[in-house]
């Protein structure tokens, strides 16, 4: 092998990766958020007992889950525009996957509300609470603990799914490693950063998944 690695182009361009990074970071951040808010409504719906709403989860559900990531943001941000509804790179990754990810937390979710005994809900609602009080201070917290292992690791694939949205020009890390790569092409030591790189960031969410799991969950699950 007469290969000779130059990773210098890394150290010449780390500003342009640090930058990618903090953007996939952001990306992940905020659509794993919304996602969860949309996870948790999805779950709601799908318990409700209420026939049409838990068909219009079932049915985002389903969709979602059964057609590929990239469709969706490409729906997304060259789709819409047709119907006048037109979104940056930026906004369209984050959109594109919090609804994605609010598929996938739904069911989670959902899963986590049926493992709270019937018991709990019923003592809820005879000391005089709402059902939705119930749900959100008696059934949610519980619910949350119980799915947390599996929501952390779904929050993990979100994280790397980012890689994708750099096809719409969103300049996140696999963008700015691409544009790296056509200036100089050194496929391997670019390549293998950006390997380095999302360990680190999904080491760093999982320490923060920890953290809260440590802080809020740790004395919380029921079975």
């Amino acid at each position: 092998m007469d290969y000779s690695f130059q990773f210098s182009v890394i150290s010449d361009n780390i500003g342009l990766l640090v930058a990618g990074a903090w953007m996939t970071l952001k990306i992940s951040l905020l659509a794993i958020a919304f996602g969860l808010v949309i996870g948790i409504f999805g779950a709601l719906f799908r318990t409700s007992g209420n026939k049409i709403l838990d068909w219009i989860a079932l049915a985002y559900v389903e969709i979602i889950r059964n057609t590929p990531y990239l469709i969706q943001l490409f729906f997304i941000f060259f789709g819409l525009p047709n119907l006048g509804i037109k979104l940056s790179a930026e906004q369209a990754a984050i959109l594109s996957l919090a609804v994605n990810f609010g598929a996938y937390s739904t069911e989670i979710v959902r899963a986590g509300v049926q493992s709270i005994q019937k018991g709990q809900i019923e003592a809820g609602l005879a000391i005089g609470f709402k059902p939705l009080d119930v749900f959100r201070l008696i059934v949610l917290p519980p619910a949350l603990a119980n799915v947390y292992s599996a929501l952390v690791g779904q929050v993990i694939l979100a994280v790397l799914f980012t890689s994708v949205v750099s096809q719409i020009a969103t300049e996140d890390l696999t963008f700015a490693g691409d544009y790296l790569n056509s200036r100089t092409f050194r496929s391997f030591e670019i390549y293998f950063t950006l390997s380095l790189i999302y360990l680190a960031i999904v080491w760093f969410i999982k320490g923060v998944s920890f953290a809260i799991e440590q802080r809020f969950f740790a004395f919380a699950k029921f079975r």
